[in-house]
């Protein structure tokens, strides 16, 4: 992508990421929130499997004998009732005690007591319940980087699930939040390489709350600039660029925003822009660097609703 075409397109890419991130600004003006996943919520009492209750997170005892079960029985409601319980017990030692506490003690018993492939061989069961609640299992237990070592070798097997699965599922919105922590740092993003296209079908065919998780995803590849080439290869159909209106929902917006400066950064980091490799029509390089994503961008930047989000009299390059 060498020569005055190329120049022309960073130039142009430069001046739209800039549109873009004040847009980011004003939407989000007054409501700063961090993006961060909020931990569920355990019940007030999580139920073992004899009818008991636990106010507190189980200890190694208690925890064996769970997966003990767990891997033992055949029964559906018991593997279910295991995985809640397992479940729970994570997401409540995330909240409940320091974090450094949690990686000595909790997540390491459930490591130690080789509880990761338990719950992981349930991502293969029939019953798309006991699927969803493995994976929830292990998207607590993937908090823990040293957990997340573990739990990679199922990141294909997820990808295979989400794309493959139906629409909208909760085995689909489950796996996506797992491949989300899975991503938070860098380690793991190049597992998702062959599947950044799929990915962008999903958003482009989902819910609301389908598009929210993706789009997590998506932003957490796209803060790393290894990924930068494999996102702007992505074929992405045209539709895409509907997001960028100021009709859609902030959350989707903002995150679509964003993903636009994230790979813009990505670009203009000394000696990323030295080669380009040459993008097909189709890709999402040819719809972010092209007249109509030029358009949408300051169609927002010019734009006066009801809330007076992204006012053009404000707009300052």
């Amino acid at each position: 992508m060498g020569g005055p075409r190329g120049a022309g397109w960073v130039a142009a890419g430069l001046l739209l990421g800039a549109g873009a991130c004040y847009c980011i600004y004003r939407l989000t003006r007054g409501r700063r929130r961090g993006d961060r996943e909020l931990g569920m919520r355990p019940s007030k009492s999580a139920e073992d499997l004899t009818d008991g209750s636990y106010d507190d997170v189980l200890n190694a005892a208690q925890l064996q004998k769970l997966l003990y079960l767990l891997e033992s029985t055949e029964d559906p409601v018991i593997i279910e009732r295991a995985l809640i319980t397992l479940g729970n017990n994570a997401a409540f030692s995330v909240n409940q005690i320091p974090m450094k506490l949690v990686t000595g003690i909790t997540f390491a018993i459930i490591r130690e007591l080789g509880g990761i492939p338990i719950v992981g061989n349930k991502i293969n069961h029939s019953n798309q319940s006991i699927k969803e609640k493995a994976l929830n299992a292990l998207n607590n237990l993937s908090v823990n980087v040293e957990n997340q070592i573990k739990i990679k070798i199922y990141i294909n097997q997820v990808c295979e699930d989400v794309f493959s699965g139906p629409l909208n599922s909760a085995v689909q919105l489950a796996g996506l939040r797992l491949l989300t922590n899975m991503t938070v740092t860098n380690d793991h993003q190049h597992m998702l390489h062959n599947y950044i296209t799929d990915l962008f079908q999903v958003l482009l065919t989902g819910n609301g709350n389908t598009k929210v998780q993706v789009l997590k995803l998506l932003l957490n590849l796209s803060e790393n600039p290894a990924m930068t080439e494999g996102l702007l290869h992505a074929q992405v159909d045209s539709s895409f660029l509907s997001l960028y209106d100021s009709h859609v929902a902030k959350e989707i917006l903002l995150r679509v925003l964003t993903l636009f400066q994230n790979i813009n950064n990505c670009l203009k980091i000394e000696g990323h822009l030295a080669v380009q490799p040459t993008f097909t029509e189709g890709s999402l390089f040819f719809l972010l660097h092209g007249e109509e994503c030029a358009q949408k961008i300051k169609a927002l930047v010019d734009h006066h609703d009801a809330e007076g989000i992204l006012p053009a009299a404000e707009f300052k390059q």
